[in-house]
């Protein structure tokens, strides 16, 4: 039986490229393998650069393949009909964590990702401290530290009238590699797939890639599976079926599962624009301001941006990562070219008296321009049932994006995505639910997420809403870049984001911003 997928090889000194996917079940050969000899030499020079790797489409210079640019075998595809104690909808690190999290509690899992790797994600590219335990937990720490990557020791936040703060991260955090990185989510997820591969199928479960969710199943009220195929909807190749005790949800903000449980089922509004965040991302090269491979990332909230804001995020020396997020029901508020980000960027970039300096030498990578959603985890002002939207049932969890877990203030959404995908192994137990994860148990974990994010989720909700205020934020970055209090309780608040609740309290304000 064929695999799934075609590796790159390099055997006897030949070097390939692969032209198609390869994917195989039982009986059925969806698509076919097709392999091109380049050379006979163990040393290629492609003439691309790793970046290029970020834009299939962008013209050669020198290429050496990385690690995180090859295809990923992922075995066979299991019979139809197959049954399974979870099934992962959605490969990203949220999914990629879920199902590693329960292989590793002893169940048979199905992941299954829509795309086939390598494959871009478009986001800010920051995997902050939060992620990194659950990252070393799963053993892909240091698969992250052997690729080029960027540690994060410090963020600035800059307003619209030019003041700027530069709040540091802790040192002992930073020191143990523990603050914070930004690299490709390219690069990222594909480390977080290939392992959860590896835990996986050394569980005895299976991984499929390519793969469509085109229905998800339900028997009174209860997910109990999905079907689907190869090749995108449109494809007509042969559907398959597999079945589960528990279904997760994992495919970001669109997630079919999600989608199912919250609208399907119980009929509640999967959708709120004053809580979807609209953002846009291209790459640069030779951005000013940026040395090395450690430093800040940078957060302007600038005029002609605001509501919105304005991020630099270096990703490896010499490249960074630039974008503008804007909440969707703001956005809509806007007028003219003011509407797309695209062009609002462009705007930034070209006539802002201090970022057109900053990028006069610099070039975009080209074919990174790209726009996604990001679903807020902000509190609803009245939830149908549970905050800040249902996020499980009978037979299903969801975790990640699919879950609305991002956070409101930073757009971070990777951390809560992670904790999510450990909390929601902590919830299933294949012999206890072996005839479909319960209701009540579904429940508790939606209890235990919101007690455990709810508070850090309503603070940066508040956050969120303070930086459309811009003689406040003027006043506040200005006087926090001269105070050492507040300086050190924006650390805090990045270390903890617990802290974030002292910026509420009444002392709080009367000591370290009304007094001198």
């Amino acid at each position: 039986m064929s695999t799934q997928a075609a590796r790159f090889e390099s055997i006897i000194g030949w070097h390939h490229i692969p032209t198609s996917a390869s994917f195989s079940s039982p009986g059925r050969v969806v698509c076919t393998i097709n392999r091109v000899p380049l050379m006979m030499s163990r040393d290629i020079d492609y003439e691309r650069t790793p970046w290029h790797s970020l834009n299939d489409n962008a013209p050669p210079i020198e290429f050496k393949m990385e690690a995180w640019e090859g295809p990923i075998d992922t075995g066979e595809v299991p019979e139809d009909g197959s049954s399974f104690d979870v099934i992962v909808v959605g490969g990203g690190p949220s999914g990629s964590a879920a199902a590693s999290y329960h292989a590793m509690n002893g169940c048979k899992v199905l992941l299954i990702e829509k795309e086939v790797w390598p494959r871009d994600k478009v986001c800010g590219d920051a995997v902050g401290g939060k992620s990194l335990s659950h990252v070393k937990e799963l053993g892909v720490k240091e698969m992250v530290e052997k690729t080029p990557h960027f540690m994060v020791d410090s963020i600035v936040f800059g307003s619209a009238n030019g003041n700027t703060v530069k709040v540091m991260l802790p040192q002992d955090e930073f020191e143990k590699k523990m603050a914070g990185y930004s690299l490709p989510r390219k690069q990222f997820d594909y480390m977080m797939f290939k392992r959860a591969t590896e835990i996986v199928t050394e569980a005895g479960g299976s991984v499929i890639q390519g793969f469509d969710v085109k229905e998800v199943l339900e028997e009174g009220g209860k997910i109990t599976g999905i079907s689907g195929g190869f090749g995108g909807r449109s494809s007509d190749s042969p559907t398959l079926s597999f079945t589960s005790s528990l279904t997760i949800g994992a495919a970001g903000y669109r997630c079919p599962v999600a989608t199912k449980l919250v609208e399907g089922i119980h009929g509640e509004p999967m959708r709120d624009d004053d809580h979807y965040c609209g953002g846009y991302r291209e790459y640069w090269e030779g951005v000013g301001g940026f040395e090395g491979n450690q430093g800040p990332i940078e957060i302007h909230f600038i005029e002609g941006v605001i509501p919105g804001y304005f991020w630099l995020f270096p990703v490896q020396e010499g490249v960074v990562n630039v974008g503008i997020g804007m909440v969707i029901s703001e956005q809509r508020k806007q007028t003219g070219a003011s509407k797309s980000l695209k062009k609002k960027q462009r705007w930034v970039i070209e006539n802002h008296p201090v970022f057109k300096e900053r990028f006069k030498d610099a070039k975009i990578v080209d074919g990174s321009q790209k726009g996604w959603q990001l679903p807020f985890g902000s509190p609803r002002k009245n939830p149908p049932s549970f905050q800040p939207r249902r996020t499980a049932g009978a037979g299903v969890m969801c975790v990640g994006d699919a879950a609305s877990l991002v956070d409101p203030f930073s757009g971070e959404g990777i951390g809560n995505g992670l904790l999510s995908a450990k909390m929601s192994s902590m919830h299933f137990d294949k012999d206890a639910h072996a005839e479909g994860f319960p209701e009540e148990q579904a429940i508790e974990y939606m209890t235990e997420l919101w007690d455990t994010l709810g508070k850090e989720l309503t603070n940066s909700h508040r956050l969120q809403k303070v930086v459309k205020w811009k003689r406040l934020m003027n006043w506040f970055v200005g006087k926090s870049s001269r105070k050492k209090e507040m300086g050190d309780m924006l650390t805090g608040m990045i270390a903890d984001k617990e802290a974030q609740k002292a910026l509420w309290s009444p002392w709080f304000l009367f000591k370290t911003i009304l007094l001198p």
